[in-house]
């Protein structure tokens, strides 16, 4: 079966992403973007908002949840997250449609089957409320989705390493963070245990980590600030390159965009 996958926005300025099935079954990890766009970068690929099954939520941060109140209560799409996560949801300024009848709890590393889709939320360290990675297995093929980390940590590997499809976050460059315009505070919370992945760090744990079984690496929520697409890429590839892990030969690695959508990858 047939497998896709496609970015509809990667940044601080919104997160949405789609994994679906030839069968026309597909879900959404987070929905930080207007419905709107959400149904118009879905429809430019023939996907319906009648086709996805549920939203998974990794963390209540706005530019994760801002569609949630519609396309779950409006939409009738479950809405899955822990239960801190959840209440973080129903707590935000920014839910003016609160979650009631598509609430639906998932559990750290207790694996739900939701349709096609086995998916299993592990623990990763970010400020927001009980945030979650999610390890996503259909027709065979594995997911590893990490986007908001400050730190990857050893329990997060294995989810990491059996990935066939990994989606992980390279937020910032270290140099761009330190000589830019925003305030020390800022900094400090960007660069802390609980804020985000520099491409430095991501590119040495991928140098270290990485296992013939992935097959594809997408860099995700990109810092406009703070990063470009090319220097992130450079720095991984390089990263890798000095492993003897070739770009292109041994694994595929992309860079997704902030406020565009990716292609439609069929996997």
């Amino acid at each position: 079966m047939k497998v896709y996958f496609k970015s509809l926005a990667s940044g601080s300025s919104g997160n949405c992403y789609y994994i679906g099935t030839e069968n026309r079954e597909g879900i959404l990890v987070d929905a930080g973007i207007p419905v709107r766009t959400i149904r118009k970068r879905l429809k430019e690929d023939n996907i319906g908002m009648e086709d996805i099954r549920a939203i998974l939520v990794t963390h209540d941060h706005t530019d994760h949840i801002k569609a949630i109140g519609p396309l779950g209560e409006k939409g009738h799409i479950p809405v899955y997250a822990t239960p801190l996560t959840h209440k973080g949801i129903n707590q935000s300024y920014c839910t003016t449609i609160k979650l009631c009848d598509a609430v639906q709890y998932i559990e750290k590393y207790h694996p739900i089957q939701l349709s096609s889709f086995n998916i299993e939320a592990f623990d990763i360290p970010h400020d927001g409320t009980d945030n979650v990675g999610y390890c996503i297995e259909v027709a065979s093929k594995t997911f590893t989705i990490l986007t908001d980390l400050g730190t990857i940590p050893p329990h997060a590997i294995p989810y990491i390493q059996q990935a066939d499809f990994l989606v992980i976050e390279a937020n910032y460059d270290e140099k761009m963070l330190q000589a830019g315009r925003y305030p020390a505070h800022l900094k400090s919370r960007i660069a802390s245990q609980t804020g985000h992945m520099s491409n430095q760090a991501t590119a040495l744990f991928l140098a270290e980590h990485l296992t013939p079984k992935q097959k594809r690496i997408w860099l995700c929520h990109l810092s406009k600030e703070n990063n470009q697409p090319d220097l992130a890429y450079n720095t991984i590839e390089q990263a890798l390159c000095s492993k003897g892990i070739i770009v292109g030969q041994d694994v595929e690695l992309h860079v997704l965009e902030r406020t565009s959508p990716s292609e439609l990858y069929e996997l």
